[in-house]
């Protein structure tokens, strides 16, 4: 018995290592693939003016980031682990993947981001505008001081505030107000930051998923009916030299004082005659044919996604199951979390990874966060915390996301299948049934603006005004326009 009970605990003690060695491994590659995003938006001029002390703030935002990053691929990785266990159920190579580690990552995560969202970021926030206190020798030190001191008062008042509002609102002792302040407030304090963090995707989403339609449109060749390039491309060409030749030119001195709009409309100018070039060099398949083919997979996963979460209003109607719920003790590789088996598998991981990026997208395209968007070599480190802040807000609602909407139905793991909320049928009801109402009414409107617009171009009305080409264009004007322009 005693041999047994050795050998049992050298192989828990070589699981503990393996789980953390791979952690730890992961959690490296996230490090360094997040700390070379975060340099390549990082303004220039802090290292420039010498102030390297910045680096202690910028470490702080990449290890949130690369926690927001781990806690996106937490459900796909899921996911796909129990099919790769399906799949290989007795592979020697396999064996380091079970339960015990995701369970293990998913707890991890939870704390990490937590830790991030309450000590780390409002650290580096209030070490940026620390000065040292009065009387002291300047420095990093007496910085970290002062801000060590902010965040704990900020800290216990707003315990106090929390403490004092729990007693008047229950009537109960002081020492059972602190009992529940620890063991029952804070998790629900917990939840309800999860809550906004759903909250805001439900608000985020629906406008990335329209909005992904025009930001693809961007980035590809897109095909214009009824368009020559080559005469457009020359338009643009004679309109840059003339300009280019107005800005270098010194015989007049309206010119002179007038050379910064010169500047800029020669610089849109010469955007278009780029575009325009990359246009007549792209072949006819990556013209004609690439761009359709996206079009119609974006489109096809937002239907997917819409009919998915219609189809789970139905479900929770009539199956209790349905309901987002945790999973105490996470049994890999006995059964797929997909009725398509892993064909299934692979299209919820798709729209997982969907949904996070048309959210981030609809994130920095709402008026009110639209300010956070980074832009190259030219973001200060404030902007920094505030965007990594919201990325790991909405990365860590995103597993409890993508389960109260029904787009997978692998159940949460960890302190994530705790919140409060998550057992209120009328919330969960009414957050798919705003999702699916929302989403359609976008896609919806996109679609059909979009149609207008390329017609609007086609035809030649783009050139009318603003409040004229937003209302509705009567049919005989589209056709006698059309008909003018062929002839």
């Amino acid at each position: 018995m005693e041999v047994d009970d050795v050998s049992v605990r050298e192989q828990l003690f070589h699981d503990r290592v393996r789980e953390t060695f791979i952690c730890v491994l992961l959690f490296t590659c996230l490090y360094i693939l997040s700390y070379l995003i975060l340099t390549h938006f990082k303004k220039n001029a802090d290292y420039v003016t010498g102030e390297y002390r910045l680096l202690k703030q910028l470490w702080l935002c990449t290890f949130t980031l690369s926690v927001a990053v781990c806690a996106v691929l937490l459900l796909p990785l899921s996911i796909l682990s129990n099919e790769v266990l399906l799949t290989f159920p007795h592979s020697y190579y396999m064996e380091w993947l079970n339960g015990s580690l995701i369970h293990g990552l998913w707890n991890l995560v939870f704390l990490l981001s937590n830790l991030s969202l309450v000590v780390l970021m409002p650290f580096a926030y209030f070490f940026t505008e620390s000065e040292g206190f009065v009387g002291c020798r300047k420095g990093v030190t007496a910085r970290v001081y002062e801000t060590a001191v902010v965040l704990l008062l900020l800290s216990l008042l707003v315990l106090g505030m929390v403490w004092v509002f729990v007693a008047l609102l229950h009537r109960c002792s002081a020492r059972e107000t602190l009992y529940d302040l620890w063991e029952c407030y804070l998790p629900y304090l917990y939840s309800c930051i999860s809550l906004c963090g759903v909250l805001l995707l439900l608000l985020c989403t629906p406008l990335g998923l329209s909005r992904m339609f025009s930001v693809t449109g961007r980035l590809l060749v897109k095909p214009r009916m009824l368009e020559n390039v080559e005469v457009d491309m020359n338009c643009a060409a004679f309109e840059e030299a003339s300009l280019s030749r107005k800005i270098n030119s010194d015989t007049s001195c309206w010119i002179s004082v007038n050379v910064e709009p010169l500047r800029m409309q020669f610089l849109s100018v010469q955007a278009k005659r780029i575009a325009l070039e990359m246009r007549r060099r792209a072949s006819p398949w990556q013209r004609n044919l690439f761009y359709p083919l996206v079009m119609i997979l974006l489109l096809a996963l937002t239907v997917v996604c819409v009919l998915m979460v219609c189809f789970h209003v139905l479900e929770l109607l009539f199956d209790e199951t349905a309901m987002p719920r945790g999973m105490g003790d996470p049994r890999f590789g006995t059964a797929s979390f997909s009725m398509l088996g892993s064909l299934g598998a692979a299209v919820q991981v798709v729209l997982i990874l969907y949904l996070m990026v048309s959210s981030v997208v609809g994130f920095y395209s709402s008026p009110l966060f639209c300010s956070l968007l980074p832009r190259t070599q030219d973001t200060n480190l404030t902007q920094i915390i505030g965007n990594c802040v919201s990325l790991l807000v909405l990365s860590s609602a995103l597993p409890v996301f993508s389960r109260t909407l029904g787009i997978t139905r692998f159940d949460l793991l960890g302190d994530f299948g705790r919140y409060n909320w998550l057992g209120n049928f009328h919330i969960v009801f009414l957050y798919n049934l705003m999702f699916a109402g929302l989403t359609s009414a976008c896609l919806i409107n996109t679609l059909t603006w979009a149609v207008q617009r390329e017609l609007m171009r086609a035809f030649g009305l783009h050139k009318l005004p603003l409040t004229v080409s937003r209302t509705a264009v009567p049919l005989k004007l589209l056709l006698a326009n059309g008909l003018s322009k062929i002839q």
